[in-house]
């Protein structure tokens, strides 16, 4: 039985906040032997919780990872390497597996492609030192272009 710490905490909860992969190893224990009662219900909800916007930062910015080797590629084409082509085709291979691995996230990268496009354009400016009018407001890529393998502009 857990015993309650003088702040109000459970022995629980403060190995949260001090040893987090021996708090995760106590949970899944108690949670394969039912002992549902003495779950740190509270923290394993907020990490649920993160993992989700943690997969959706990560989708987010290999996009804009992406989208950014494209801009610039096809805008500063005596440029072109092949760092950029390699980037692409690992970033690329990121957004696949996370797709693959969680489908759900296609609406949301189709919700945030123009958010991650106006992003990359920023960084694409600073990064070629073009004047931003060069780059197009609206994304000029389709999703579909953007994660197939064979597309690169010209």
């Amino acid at each position: 039985m857990e015993t309650i710490i003088s702040s109000g905490k459970t022995d629980s909860q403060t190995l949260y906040e001090t040893d987090y992969l021996e708090w995760i190893e106590t949970i899944v224990e108690k949670l394969r032997s039912e002992n549902y009662a003495h779950v740190d219900w509270e923290n394993l909800i907020e990490e649920i919780e993160d993992m989700g916007r943690s997969e959706r930062r990560s989708l987010e910015s290999n996009l804009i990872v992406v989208l950014l080797h494209l801009l610039k590629w096809q805008y500063q084409p005596e440029s072109r390497s092949g760092s950029w082509e390699s980037s692409i085709i690992e970033h690329r291979r990121r957004i696949k597996k996370a797709l693959k691995e969680s489908p759900s996230l296609k609406p949301y990268l189709e919700r945030i492609l123009a958010e991650c496009y106006g992003e990359a354009v920023k960084q694409a400016k600073a990064e070629t030192r073009l004047p931003l009018e060069i780059f197009p407001i609206q994304c000029l890529y389709e999703l579909e272009d953007v994660v197939d393998d064979e597309f690169l502009p010209e």
